[in-house]
């Protein structure tokens, strides 16, 4: 194991990145994830309400039981990809920004012929 990689609170770096990602992936999905979320999480429980109680009459609660569940499951995936995806990336970022800061990236071929 190479004792160049970086520990604990010396990933600076990943950790502004982690946290700005997050915050713009937060954002992100407040402004253009809420509301497909809803739309795509409402449809997919129409579809299965519909496909197990056969067309939705106005007194049944349990297909607006599942509409609602799968509406609030859309919302949680819509979440999931903007928020955990935009902190994934700039965690990334920041580690190869700290990285190259630190100038411990080097080629494997160089290490080879050194």
């Amino acid at each position: 194991m190479s004792t160049n990689c970086k520990r604990g609170s010396e990933n600076e770096m990943a950790k502004k990145g982690l946290y700005i990602g997050t915050g713009m992936g937060l954002v992100l999905f407040v402004l253009v994830g809420l509301l497909p979320g809803l739309f795509i999480g409402g449809m997919a429980g129409l579809k299965i309400g519909e496909s197990l109680f056969g067309a939705v009459t106005a007194g049944a609660t349990m297909p607006r039981v599942i509409v609602a569940f799968s509406m609030i499951a859309g919302l949680i995936m819509s979440a999931v990809v903007f928020i955990v995806g935009s902190g994934v990336l700039g965690w990334t970022v920041g580690f190869i920004a700290d990285a190259v800061k630190a100038g411990k990236v080097a080629m494997p071929e160089a290490e080879k012929l050194g």
